[in-house]
């Protein structure tokens, strides 16, 4: 039995801010352990025995690359240039994976912990996928949940699976508990087994417009090849044409052959702060710590604080969300609302509703950790191999120095290597660029000077990324 597992990358994850960003959403970010819920779910899905094929922003594309590698896998990923929500994002699945695939379509940012369990789950929900139904798995609720949708049991079909009576839009408390007295119901959680040509038939019948600009999106599509993972891009304009509808609303409500699996296992989407606090351990007060985090005469409270001590002193029912560059402090029962935090911050353009400190690049990331009038102070890491496009600044000056690793580094005509503790300077207008020819990534720092500092003074005249001439 091969499965192709479809993991859609996209969400913005507003409600985990201040740690996830538009520039970093929550699938990316370290939230587990020291791994991504991206590769915790790739990892998850690697039974299935066929490569990952993964729907994601163009604009996040080298970070979901950097994840199939660090999970040690190889796949495709089809780059969105817009969001038009999950019926286009599962069509263009569907579309590159061929007619006679097998898809699991999972969501990038949920926890699932007991991936055995998981897959015995999907396997049951196989026999009826491969009889032509829209197979969804949900989850056995615990608590009367009104973040969630529910998905209503209908009869026994004879695969084993049941009959999906109706979805039910997110309820409120009462009438959840409500839900859950009465039985028979489950937490949607956005999981579907489908074949490619049963999902385009119901994509025909009930959004036909929808295949159709995706078909034609794909039809101009192209393909880059980096290292083990192609990069699929549909023909733009064709795909901004496409309406934005979730599958939901788009196929599942109307039609008529959905079957659902119950998942008995320990499964969180990770949408609220408070489901975050719930993935650590509580102590005798019920205070959840992650990071450097100290709760003293605290109750109930949750510290998520990865670079430096932070204290709750005396507090109750508290979230005390930590990072370099903007701190969350809101009541447990405001968690919900974090996103409207988000909207303000944006209103009045703060760069911190978008963007983080330290910003992931293709050849690796950059920090910066100083700045002030006519100066900037940056922290760069280069990935092995990797290199910074040849490129020159109209504004600024830069002096390197490495603090680990080796540097190749071209000043105008020259090219020489640096080691630990050595250094050199850029002038305003020398082309230059920076390379790591090393096996181990490449620390250094920068300093910037003068009149401009923006991340737009880069020209760019060689770039294998492929990124735009003059850009960030």
């Amino acid at each position: 039995m091969n499965i192709t597992p479809v993991v859609l990358c996209g969400g913005s994850g507003t409600r985990l801010w201040p740690l996830s960003r538009q520039s970093l959403p929550k699938q990316f970010v370290p939230l587990v352990g020291d791994k991504s819920l991206l590769r915790l779910t790739l990892e998850r899905l690697a039974w299935c025995g066929q490569p990952a094929l993964c729907v994601a922003s163009e604009d996040h594309r080298f970070l979901v690359a950097d994840e199939i590698e660090r999970a040690g896998q190889r796949g495709t990923v089809v780059l969105e240039p817009a969001a038009r929500n999950t019926a286009a994002a599962m069509a263009l699945a569907a579309l590159q994976a061929g007619s006679d695939a097998l898809l699991l379509f999972c969501p990038s940012d949920h926890h699932i912990p007991d991936p055995v369990a998981f897959g015995e789950t999907v396997r049951q929900g196989v026999a009826a996928a491969e009889a032509g139904a829209i197979v969804t798995f949900g989850v056995v609720p615990t608590f009367p949940s009104s973040a969630y949708g529910y998905i209503e049991q209908g009869e026994p079909r004879a695969d084993g699976s049941r009959r999906v009576a109706r979805f039910i839009e997110k309820p409120q408390p009462a009438a959840a508990a409500e839900l859950l007295l009465r039985g028979g119901v489950l937490w949607n959680a956005g999981i579907f087994l489908v074949t490619a040509s049963a999902l385009k038939a119901a994509l025909q019948r009930h959004a036909p417009d929808i295949l159709a600009a995706c078909e034609q999106a794909m039809a101009g599509a192209t393909t880059e090849t980096i290292a083990r993972i192609a990069l699929v891009r549909p023909q733009p304009e064709a795909f901004l044409a496409c309406r934005s509808q979730s599958i939901d609303y788009a196929v599942m409500e109307p039609h008529d052959d959905v079957a659902v699996v119950p998942f008995q296992g320990q499964w969180s989407d990770v949408g609220s702060w408070n489901a975050v606090a719930d993935l650590a351990p509580a102590d005798t007060a019920g205070n959840r710590v992650q990071g450097h985090g100290h709760a003293l005469q605290a109750r109930n409270t949750f510290i998520h604080a990865p670079h430096r001590p932070v204290v709750a002193l005396g507090t109750q029912d508290l979230l005390i969300i930590d990072t370099p560059d903007a701190l969350l402090v809101a009541q447990r029962d405001h968690a919900e609302q974090v996103k409207d935090v988000v909207a303000h911050l944006a209103k009045q353009d703060v760069p911190q509703a978008a963007t983080h400190r330290r910003v992931a690049r293709p050849w690796g990331w950059y920090d910066s950790i100083d700045m002030g009038e006519r100066f900037q102070v940056k922290r760069i890491g280069v990935k092995p191999g990797a290199s910074l496009s040849l490129q020159k600044h109209h504004h600024r000056a830069e002096h390197w120095i490495v603090v680990r690793g080796t540097a190749e580094v071209t000043r105008g005509q020259d090219v020489f290597l640096m080691s630990e503790n050595q250094s050199t300077y850029i002038p305003i207008g020398e082309v230059h660029r920076l390379h790591n020819p090393g096996k181990m990534e490449l620390e250094m720092i920068e300093v910037q000077s003068g009149a401009y500092l923006g991340e737009d003074d880069i020209v760019r005249l060689e770039d294998r990324y492929g990124r735009e001439p003059k850009s960030a």
